[in-house]
């Protein structure tokens, strides 16, 4: 058993710091929001419950001003403050905003909440013995290197987890009659409306893929769909 130790203590002091992160959100996150009520936004929520066979769709707004959308590990879908204000003045449609709630929907349901719970937990264990290990032989960069290397697996599981969920959006989309053009359209104007810089980052250290081969990506089942 005690082999193990250097194992099992990481593995255990990682889970605790997501358990205490996991409390912390959800707590800021019910202090922060309220249920997001518009009549103007309301009719796209309907043909996404519709398409699902869903009473309700329901969404909550999280006051902060960053552009984002986000599903919470207990499943609610959130809108930013920031976003919201970008929709009431035009600039982003209802369908374009509620591309971003299909596209949370869709980490909800396919399990991304969940899954990343034992990433994050496995990495930062891996993280704390990858450290002590090569501090051994590097000392001074071994944790610095361990860093690199977990952050590099959790880019890529990140970037995965995205694609998947566009794919769902997509498809809801779809089958809601409203299609992929809003998802497109919101992708191309995504970087200037939260004043991202991230296409200057080598895509392998992005935890969210390049915009473009997102959208070629979304297209590219749009044509898959329509020929069979």
């Amino acid at each position: 058993m005690l082999k193990f130790l250097p194992i099992l203590l990481p593995l255990a002091y990682a889970l605790l710091i997501y358990r205490f992160s996991v409390k912390n959100t959800l707590r800021e996150l019910d202090e922060k929001s309220t249920e997001l009520v518009d009549p103007k936004f309301q009719p796209v929520l309907d043909r996404l419950a519709k398409a699902l066979d869903l009473p309700r769709v329901r969404v909550h707004l999280y006051e902060i001003e960053p552009v984002n959308g986000l599903a919470a590990p207990d499943g609610r879908i959130f809108i930013t403050r920031g976003f919201y204000e970008k929709f009431r003045s035009g600039e982003v449609s209802a369908e374009e905003l509620g591309s971003v709630i299909a596209h949370e929907m869709g980490h909800v349901a396919l399990g991304h909440s969940r899954r990343r719970m034992i990433d994050f937990t496995g990495q930062n264990a891996m993280r704390m013995a990858l450290g002590a290990i090569f501090n051994r032989f590097i000392p001074g960069v071994g944790f610095w290197l361990a860093n690199m290397a977990t952050s590099l697996l959790a880019a890529r599981l990140s970037r995965s987890d995205e694609y998947e969920a566009d794919e769902y959006a997509a498809a809801l989309l779809t089958k809601a009659g409203i299609g992929v053009a809003p998802q497109v359209s919101l992708f191309e104007k995504l970087e200037e409306l939260s004043g991202n810089v991230a296409g200057r980052q080598p895509a392998w250290l992005l935890s969210h893929p390049k915009t473009g081969e997102r959208i070629a990506a979304i297209q590219g089942l749009e044509n898959r769909w329509k020929r069979s």
